[in-house]
């Protein structure tokens, strides 16, 4: 399995005129229009990174394929965290009654999510898929959805410092012992999906909860923000400037300053030049034997800069889509293919995976990438928009709506 793959749950807004259907299954009326174009190009983003060209075919498409491996799935993760925050109330957290079938409604949507991830990665597609992951993670930060947006920001910025170091331990440990095997084969999660259970899902995957969850409540952080305050989207996107600036900055300057690290961390890794490492996955796979790799800011290199420097991206992405879709009904109209595949974004998700794997994708010459990319990109639209002219939720999206239905008989 290869690079990211993203699938979080879309929100429910205020306002906007709805589209369809999110992953949680809440009602399109009065969406954040803007959180589903933000969604749609987190999808086509991650349709690039599995589908397109490899970033080594260089130029301006090289570039642009690079850009959005690791960053679409840092999108939708904040995005998910959005979302957490208006299915159990927004701007008020619900409480009573109310609270309690919001958090039944999430527990169940995880499970289902963490279900359908094991099917889906069973498929055995070169794709990582993220659902497993996100659904843990929703589990995990449930209990913070009643904090308000700056202590929230606050949990975000320390696990953001904090997780990245105690992974690095815990995947030192990993590769230097026998524990994680003795855990793997008591682990009934394991034995049932076939997988590395609760070690991959928090150290060893792709997208580790202990560094994942700072995406999440970063996004729950905004989520609690009044978006409809003047200068508050400018707010969000001078912050996610910041953040980009101090995380791919910080990691610049380390790998330059620091005696040694450069070099270091290209004679550990499997790819290229370490010379790139501040931005590019090109460096390769995360490495446990120099603490040098901390200083990496590679979207999927699991360190503090990395976090930081993607946070910021899709702060910013998220404040430029928000922006576009309030202030400009042209915009807003040109971009209805992108927040249509936003607005259902789980059989997006899914379905570009079965397709993968249904036409061997991952067989094609490099030379067909870009093709297949555009081919796959239309397809999503085309069925999309034709799909929401009709129906009110997705086909996936009305399969969690029925499961998670009973919530509602929750006293």
């Amino acid at each position: 399995m290869t690079y990211d793959a993203t699938a979080a749950a879309p929100p429910v807004a205020e306002h906007g005129a709805g589209a369809a259907q999110s992953v949680f299954g809440a009602p399109s009326a009065g969406r954040l229009v803007g959180i589903d174009l933000a969604r749609g190009l987190a999808i086509l983003g991650m349709y690039a990174a599995h589908i397109g060209p490899d970033p080594s075919v260089g130029g301006p498409v090289g570039r642009l394929m690079e850009v959005t491996r690791g960053r679409s799935s840092a999108l939708f993760a904040l995005l998910a965290g959005f979302s957490l925050i208006i299915l159990t109330g927004r701007p008020e957290p619900r409480t009573g009654r109310a609270g309690r079938q919001a958090v039944g409604r999430v527990l169940t949507r995880s499970a289902v999510l963490i279900a359908l991830g094991y099917a889906l990665a069973a498929l055995d597609t070169p794709v990582d898929v993220i659902l497993a992951f996100y659904g843990l993670i929703f589990v995990l930060v449930l209990p913070l959805y009643r904090l308000r947006a700056g202590a929230l920001a606050l949990i975000a910025a320390a696990t953001a410092l904090i997780m990245p170091q105690i992974l690095y331990l815990l995947r030192t440990a990993v590769d230097g012992g026998t524990w994680a095997d003795v855990v793997i084969a008591r682990d009934p999660l394991a034995r049932l999906t076939g997988s590395d259970g609760v070690v991959e899902l928090f150290v060893t995957g792709e997208y580790p909860v202990l560094t994942w969850l700072s995406f999440v409540i970063a996004g729950m952080a905004v989520a609690r923000l009044d978006l409809t305050r003047p200068g508050v989207h400018a707010k969000i996107a001078q912050s996610g400037g910041a953040l980009a600036v101090l995380g791919y900055g910080g990691s610049w300057l380390a790998l330059h300053l620091i005696k040694g690290a450069q070099a270091t961390v290209s004679a550990t890794t499997d790819g290229g030049s370490a010379a790139s490492a501040w931005w590019s996955d090109s460096v390769g796979e995360p490495v446990t034997s120099t603490p040098y790799w901390l200083l990496v800011a590679a979207p999927h290199s699991q360190t503090t800069w990395s976090i930081l420097g993607n946070t910021g991206v899709a702060l910013m992405v998220l404040a430029a889509c928000l922006a576009a879709v309030d202030r400009s009904a042209r915009l807003r109209w040109m971009a209805t293919p992108v927040i249509v595949v936003g607005s259902i974004s789980l059989t997006a998700y899914v379905g570009h995976i079965i397709a993968i794997r249904a036409l061997r994708i991952e067989d094609l010459p490099e030379s067909a990438a870009l093709s297949a990319l555009v081919g796959f990109a239309a397809a999503a639209m085309l069925l999309a928009l034709a799909w929401t002219r009709v129906f009110k939720r997705g086909p996936l999206e009305c399969l969690v709506h029925a499961a998670i239905a009973p919530a509602r008989l929750i006293r």
